[in-house]
């Protein structure tokens, strides 16, 4: 399935400044750009082509993620049963939001916002035993590919299982960057297996890029003069009205 969108000079401008504002996002909190770009340009435009835009913005901030520290041997051996079921399952799953039920994808993208939002400001965590960190894993990564195939957002359940092994702050960040890049690449795949990578998306895709970049420069400077922690909160009751508003718009 491919998808043809009319996108004149104001359509182009609303895209730049999505990916500047999730730039920034991620700039300030390490994460998110997904996630705030599917929630915007899946209100503007079908969110097949939104999924094909984020890819190369997304692959690249996340590339610099995985490669940013010293552990990625030792980091991949322990994440790989998630990792695995990740690729897998987003391949399966790529068909719904390939397959032209807007209203759905829409609904569970929605479902995924509102989930993650309040999640993260509960501040909940997991507690897992070590034995049952392999199993368990290979059920978050299922679960994760399910989402990241349908919505092409790939936080939940991911992010608070990673969050939860007790890794150090840059293997924690290196970590997620591993995770992001995996999931990328097998959403890239799956649009790819189902025809959905029109040319008009990639090539907004590569532009995307510049101002995703700007964005994440503007954060790690607005990160210095406020609080990440305010930050964080403003942005997810943000995410979390734009999930709602998502859910009634396609109930």
């Amino acid at each position: 399935m491919t998808s043809s969108v009319a996108f004149g000079p104001s359509l182009v401008m609303m895209i730049a400044a999505t990916f500047v504002l999730a730039g920034m996002v991620k700039g300030v909190t390490g994460m998110g750009l997904p996630t705030v770009a599917m929630g915007i340009l899946g209100s503007l435009i079908s969110p097949v082509a939104a999924a094909a835009m984020l890819l190369l913005p997304s692959l690249i901030s996340n590339l610099f993620q995985f490669g940013g520290g010293g552990n990625t041997r030792r980091l991949l051996k322990r994440l790989w049963p998630m990792l695995l079921t990740v690729v897998v399952a987003t391949l399966l799953a790529s068909a719904w939001i390939t397959g032209g039920d807007t209203a759905r994808t829409q609904f569970a993208l929605g479902v995924a916002l509102v989930a993650y939002a309040i999640w993260t400001l509960a501040g909940k965590t997991i507690a897992v035993a070590a034995h049952r960190e392999k199993p368990y894993s290979l059920v978050v990564g299922f679960v994760t590919g399910l989402l990241t195939g349908g919505t092409s957002v790939f936080v939940m359940p991911a992010v608070p299982w990673i969050q939860s092994l007790g890794f150090e702050k840059d293997e924690l960040v290196q970590a997620l960057g591993i995770s992001f890049t995996f999931s990328t690449l097998a959403l890239a795949l799956g649009l790819w297996w189902h025809n959905a990578l029109p040319a008009q998306s990639l090539s907004l895709s590569a532009l995307a890029i510049v101002p995703a970049l700007i964005g994440q420069w503007m954060g790690t400077r607005v990160r210095r003069v406020i609080s990440p922690l305010l930050f964080k909160r403003c942005f997810l009751l943000c995410l979390l009205g734009l999930g709602v508003e998502m859910m009634v718009r396609a109930a």
